[in-house]
């Protein structure tokens, strides 16, 4: 047996680079991706693929092996494509929120050394601005999106009076590539694919570098544990740009879907396309199933559908008044650092005569480990040791497996920090172990608020209210919100000769100008004091109370 060693006939790097491929052959006259007039086939998006990736690559752009190429943009069907040619081209994707403010863009810009971003026509004035922040021999260069709906961003780019290099647009660079270009395979499995960002308005951004392993395994995770038929029809509700649509945009080729592309997401919009394009399945944070479920003019689903739901623990009522309109709800947990949903709450068949609040109870849970995952814990923060499986014992959550991040970009402490001697991730989410092995998340991690699946620092917000003279001391924490799951609730002390002069509206005003307006507090509470430790910290766990309680 020791003779039998690893030949390169059996030790073909994974990459889910080669589902197009695939795909191209079984499902090549069926629809890939459809956006208002827009259809192509999956034999079509193969070429196009190939075409952008062959360009990229080319001696006019000259993107080299394992550099950074960007994109920001919605749901279209060019993003979508461009997860798969960027790194075909042998770049390393990096998706971009496109609701980051100007600075926090170009920090990530900046930070990531990106070459290239493709920008979609209504991100255009955002991009330049962040361009702006820049200096010369550090902006990338740029390709512009468009479709049928907005052709005026190129006019925008073309007038930019900064020094931008702005090279074409999208079809430009896609017709000048070659559809028989041999797309360039990673060098072994561990080669970085896919750069993301957790939060992007930090001098310090952690930039999350996923190998092809990792994504490989994330993708076959999220096709085991819906056990998702060939064929469906996919409805991106979820956004490409978090955590790759954790991991759908490879996963839907794989097994041919029909992949609907929304650019904005709206309750009637939803409604019209599950129907129009008899939708099969879908990806969606809380606050969406809560979007839809209020929706005035909702009505019964005339088929089931499939949702898969995480980024912030589901309320169970969401999920309960979900399954009433006729959406069949899963539930996961993952973060950017292990590329998508790496435990889900697998239901089981004795579970089905339950009532429906019950049914909806256990729902909520986030789950056990993936099929293909390692390892899933809770520790107790002091010992080190798992947790009582008591569903009220709390931990830190912890993971083992393939699916994990490499690292942080240029950040070896922050990786040290997560990626421990112990050989496991801590993810810094607070959380308990039930009886029967399924795990549920209490708390996120204190530093982090989970608003619309969008994830805000407490601590960038902190830094901004200092910013303002008449604030002494500041602390924001997550305040449950039944239409966005959490937003940040700030907590001030005014200095003693700003005591009375200062009012909420102020103090809101103040972060608009400084942060996007996902992160800016929707609640100002003004204290004489914050709460504190006798050690001088302010004690956040009060304060969370406190924010429960306001109206």
């Amino acid at each position: 047996m020791e003779l039998l060693l690893p030949h390169p006939s059996n030790s073909s790097p994974l990459t889910v680079l080669s589902f197009l491929d695939r795909a191209a052959t079984i499902y090549g006259d069926s629809p890939s991706l459809i956006h208002t007039t827009t259809t192509h086939t999956w034999s079509e998006t193969h070429s196009r693929c190939l075409r952008v990736a062959s360009t990229l690559s080319s001696s006019s752009l000259g993107i080299n092996r394992g550099q950074v190429v960007s994109v920001v943009g919605p749901n279209v069907p060019s993003v979508y494509e461009l997860q798969f040619a960027v790194p075909m081209s042998g770049a390393v994707l990096n998706n971009i929120n496109p609701r980051l403010d100007a600075h926090a863009l170009s920090v990530v810009l900046r930070h990531s050394e990106s070459k290239l971003v493709f920008v979609d026509h209504n991100s255009s004035s955002l991009v330049l601005e962040a361009l702006s922040f820049l200096p010369k021999n550090e902006k990338p260069r740029l390709v512009l999106l468009q479709d049928d709906s907005n052709i005026t961003g190129l006019d925008n780019m073309s007038s930019s009076s900064l020094d931008v290099d702005f090279l074409d647009t999208y079809e430009g660079v896609m017709d000048r590539g070659d559809p028989s270009f041999k797309w360039v395979r990673p060098n072994n499995e561990w080669n970085p694919m896919v750069l993301n960002y957790t939060s992007g308005t930090t001098s310090s951004p952690k930039g999350v570098v996923l190998s092809h392993r990792a994504v490989f395994m994330s993708a076959v995770n999220s096709l085991l544990n819906w056990s998702m038929p060939n064929r469906p029809v996919y409805l991106w509700t979820l956004p490409m740009f978090h955590a790759n649509g954790w991991a759908y945009t490879w996963a839907t080729a794989a097994v041919g879907a029909t992949n609907i592309c929304v650019r904005r997401v709206d309750a009637p919009t939803i409604f019209e396309l599950i129907d129009k394009h008899q939708v099969t399945h879908m990806c969606a944070a809380p606050t969406v199933l809560n979007m839809l479920t209020n929706y005035p003019a909702r009505k019964q689903l005339k088929r089931p559908v499939q949702v898969m739901t995480a980024g912030a623990p589901p309320p169970a009522t969401v999920i309960s008044e979900s399954e009433s309109l006729g959406f069949d709800v899963g539930h996961g947990y993952g973060l950017t650092e292990t590329g998508g949903l790496v435990v889900t709450c697998e239901w089981k068949p004795e579970w089905d005569g339950l009532g429906q609040e019950e049914r909806a109870k256990l729902k909520s849970r986030q789950g056990i480990r993936t099929a293909v995952f390692a390892e899933a814990d809770v520790l107790d923060t002091v010992t080190g040791k798992s947790v009582k499986h008591d569903g009220e014992t709390v931990g830190e959550i912890v993971f083992r497996g393939g699916c994990v991040m490499l690292g942080y970009y240029k950040d070896p402490e922050g990786t040290a920090a997560s990626m421990r001697e112990d050989g496991w991730f801590y993810t810094g989410d607070i959380g308990v172990m039930h009886p029967d092995g399924y795990l549920e998340v209490k708390d996120r991690s204190k530093d982090v608020i989970i608003c619309g699946g969008e994830n805000i620092s407490s601590t960038e917000v902190e830094t901004v209210l200092y910013t303002n003279q008449a604030v002494k001391e500041a602390a924001v924490v997550a305040k449950p919100d039944k239409m966005w799951g959490e937003t940040p609730c700030a907590f001030v002390s005014l200095k003693s000769d700003d005591g009375g002069s200062v009012t909420e509206k102020e103090v809101r005003e103040f972060c608009k100008k400084k942060l996007p307006k996902y992160m800016v507090p929707r609640n100002v509470v003004f204290m004489e004091e914050l709460p504190k430790t006798s050690t001088g910290k302010i004690q956040k766990f009060l304060l969370r109370q406190m924010a429960k309680s306001l109206p």
